[in-house]
């Protein structure tokens, strides 16, 4: 049960996310709603079919669509509020990319994976609704950007593979890890810690390129 509740927790938080970078840009009300179930989904779909979990749970059941579509109404009328938060999309996304990060692992875990294959598992869920709202968006995925995400998640993930193969609480291990991997997160945006870039010699970046900080 703790961890169902968890699982409807990312999907709040990354519909948040999707929900606040479609009204950033513009977006109607129905594009809104779709970026907020594609951000809030498609970590859990990845997970879900990589797994075998068939249908995958966004699909199967209401709750999901009706929790992102909550959240995508709350952030479409009440957007001014959401935006006082300091770099809002930024944070929910941390948030969404902890717990589904923690859950891919955990569920692969239940469904008989190896450690390495779970750890695996659970970054790519992890960062699967990030990358659904930068494509819907015509952006560069922040996992592509040299920026710490996906090392992160794998951070998060791994962290509940270790506690597990230690025979430790699998809930504690849920938590240990989601805390690990937004810590790291949001310390990586706050430091600016960037993975490294290939140097091309004799050329200048361009506008729409990362540069290290």
């Amino acid at each position: 049960m703790l961890l169902t509740l968890f699982d409807y927790l990312g999907t709040f938080v990354f519909a948040l996310s999707g929900a606040t970078a479609g009204v950033r840009r513009r977006l109607d009300v129905f594009g809104v709603l779709v970026l907020a179930f594609a951000a809030a989904s498609a970590g859990g779909i990845l997970r879900d079919l990589l797994i075998g979990a068939l249908p995958p749970a966004a699909l199967r059941d209401w709750p999901y669509l009706a929790i992102a579509v909550a959240a995508g109404l709350i952030v479409f009328f009440f957007h001014a509020q959401v935006e006082r938060l300091k770099h809002p999309v930024q944070i929910f996304d941390a948030a969404g990319l902890a717990l589904f990060a923690v859950l891919g692992a955990q569920k692969a875990l239940v469904y008989g994976l190896n450690p390495l294959a779970a750890a695996l598992l659970g970054t790519l869920s992890g960062i699967g609704g990030g990358m659904a709202r930068d494509i819907l968006l015509a952006e560069i995925p922040t996992v592509l950007r040299a920026e710490v995400y996906a090392v992160a998640a794998l951070a998060g993930a791994a962290l509940v593979v270790a506690m597990d193969a230690a025979g430790l609480d699998l809930h504690a291990g849920v938590i240990a890890g989601g805390v690990l991997c937004f810590v790291i997160r949001i310390a990586a945006l706050r430091r600016g810690w960037r993975l490294a870039v290939a140097s091309l010699a004799g050329a200048e970046p361009k506008d729409d390129e990362p540069q290290k900080r």
